[in-house]
């Protein structure tokens, strides 16, 4: 059967499970635009930037655990995805980007629009490919899908020349996937495993400190059941929120620079660490040898290239999380620790990290901690980067799996609007709420135009400050509050630009209208965005300054009584 190229990409990814291409037309992917009538079963969402669609594919991924894909033409098209694709990267996100280029003959003349995305993404992605015949096109899709959804997942980029597209060629009934020395490990090491056994069996102030690869391995029920048996307490990292149930009592938060303190200083004071699907950021262990110095430490990681890499373990297991947890919880045994989880409990009573001072004013912990309540913890929330991102990872209660979304590695401000899209088009029956940065949100706002366009009903909490809210916060604590660059004194009115793309808008700048403008948004049918006028000067505690450990700790001036949320 003769297929021109664009027929056998949409083929290929209808072949893989793909409902929805994040894209942006141009003239090197043309033919393959061009080719979307063929395949009404496709669907294809037009966005305003391609930065949109890497963000959205990234959502759409970490909502539903199926790979993303992206669509853009040649030079800037390309180019404009890269923040998109290095955020998957760092993140380890599973999507797959399909890039036009120019004809083969123009490669290397400089033509219009051309640029190499393979060498310029060569760092930020999993696998990439050049395909420079037609024919390889079932091959390549079929391994892209592969490589992005096995062993740690990541993003691959597939580049292809526009006479490719409308080349014609033969085409063979099933792809093969034939990936020499590409074998990730998912059974882990029994004797290993029997190792890190034992050492839960003599542990005495054991922590369990769970990742994004929980996530990514869908170990909910093992990760619990594990916890349970054993009664460790569980710390979860930025990206490992949702993956443990935050009401449960043996949670215990998050650890690390904008973490709870209470988290960060039961995992300087445990005896045993065992690490699931993380991979020890900076942003958690600070100076890397005065991390958690009185503990033994088991890493469970699908990458070996992670385990060692910033901090030595005691006992190492390379593979799957899922399927270590199972083995493990088989040899594990049952304990308890009521001394250990007493203590934590007392540590969450004297670091209190979770109070919110009394005052008139809104601040931005109040609102999320209100969103929590109204939601009941069961909204997925995308955020942005920055203040904003630490406040919803602290006071949201995330009850549910893949309920917290956000760019941790990489620290993509913009992330807030595209990404929320891609997740509401994943998961089109939850309620997604994203909060964000009103610098952010002015990053990718345009992606507004593409919900109205395509009825996608996401509700926008903006935390309008007027500054860069983070950076400005560095500035105060490191130098001594010179404010260069960080303020916004011209912010657009909110509302009435939310009237300008077609949603609705309202501004919130008294406690007693949170509930109302919340209750409000979640009745309408469609987008919103609230603009939430907060107190400018907020600051994110606890804080642990870069390279520093817990004994660095700056934590929030102690207040005499704290405001209660009814």
């Amino acid at each position: 059967m003769r297929r021109t190229g664009g027929q056998i990409v949409c083929e290929a990814l209808l072949r893989q499970g793909v409902e929805v291409v994040f894209g942006l037309p141009g003239g090197a992917i043309l033919p393959l635009y061009q080719t979307l009538p063929e395949y009404p079963q496709l669907r294809h969402i037009l966005v305003r930037h391609e930065q949109g669609a890497a963000h959205a594919a990234d959502g759409y991924a970490r909502a539903t655990g199926r790979p993303g894909v992206a669509w853009a033409t040649s030079g800037p098209g390309a180019t404009n995805l890269v923040t998109g694709i290095a955020t998957a990267h760092m993140d380890s996100i599973p999507i797959v980007i399909i890039t036009g280029q120019v004809g083969r003959d123009a490669i290397g003349s400089d033509a219009f629009q051309e640029t190499d995305i393979t060498g310029i993404t060569l760092p930020i992605t999993k696998h990439n490919y050049l395909v420079m015949n037609a024919s390889e096109l079932p091959n390549v899709i079929a391994e892209a899908f592969h490589i992005a959804t096995t062993g740690r997942p990541g993003p691959v980029l597939v580049d292809i020349p526009k006479d490719v597209f409308q080349e014609e060629t033969e085409v063979a009934d099933t792809p093969t996937i034939n990936l020499i020395g590409y074998k990730p490990t998912i059974k882990g090491n029994d004797r290993q495993i029997r190792r890190a056994a034992e050492l839960i069996q003599k542990a005495e102030r054991p922590i369990i400190l769970a990742g994004h690869g929980v996530i990514f391995s869908e170990a909910y029920d093992e990760l619990r059941t594990l916890a349970e048996k054993t009664q460790m307490p569980v710390i979860t990292t930025l990206l490992g929120i949702s993956c443990f149930p935050e009401d449960h009592v043996l949670s215990v938060g998050m650890p690390g620079m904008h973490g709870m303190a209470y988290a960060s200083l039961a995992i300087e004071e445990s005896d045993l660490l065992l690490a699931v699907g993380m991979r020890f950021d900076d942003r958690i262990i600070g100076d890397p040898a005065r991390f958690a110095t009185n503990s033994k430490k088991i890493h469970i990681e699908i990458d070996p290239s992670e385990i060692g890499k910033n901090i030595s373990v005691d006992v190492p297991i390379v593979g799957d999380a899922k399927h270590i947890l199972a083995a493990l919880l088989k040899l594990a045994p049952t304990k308890t620790h009521p001394d250990w989880v007493k203590h934590i409990t007392d540590l969450k009573k004297s670091h209190p990290s979770l109070d919110i001072r009394p005052t008139d004013k809104l601040l931005p912990q109040f609102i999320i901690k209100k969103l929590s309540m109204a939601t009941n913890g069961e909204a997925i929330i995308v955020t942005g980067v920055g203040q904003h991102q630490m406040w919803a990872a602290q006071f949201y209660t995330f009850k549910n799996p893949r309920s917290f979304i956000t760019s941790g590695g990489a620290g993509s401000m913009g992330y807030e609007v595209p990404g929320a899209m891609g997740v509401q088009v994943g998961q089109p029956d939850k309620t997604v709420w994203s909060i964000a940065g009103d610098g952010g949100f002015q990053m990718t706002m345009c992606e507004i135009a593409t919900m109205v366009e395509n009825k996608i009903p996401v509700k926008i909490a903006i935390i309008n400050n007027n500054f860069l809210g983070m950076v400005r916060q560095w500035q105060q604590f490191f130098y001594e509050k010179s404010y260069v660059a960080t303020e916004y004194s011209h912010n657009p009115d909110f509302v009435k630009l939310a009237e300008a793309f077609g949603v609705l808008g309202l501004r919130v700048t008294k406690q007693d209208q949170v509930e109302s403008a919340i209750k409000q948004a979640m009745e309408y049918d469609g987008p919103v965005i609230i603009d939430f006028v907060v107190e400018a000067e907020e600051n994110v505690y606890p804080m642990i300054p870069s390279g520093q450990t817990v004994h660095d700790m700056i934590e929030e001036p102690r207040q005499t009584e704290s405001q209660p949320i009814s």
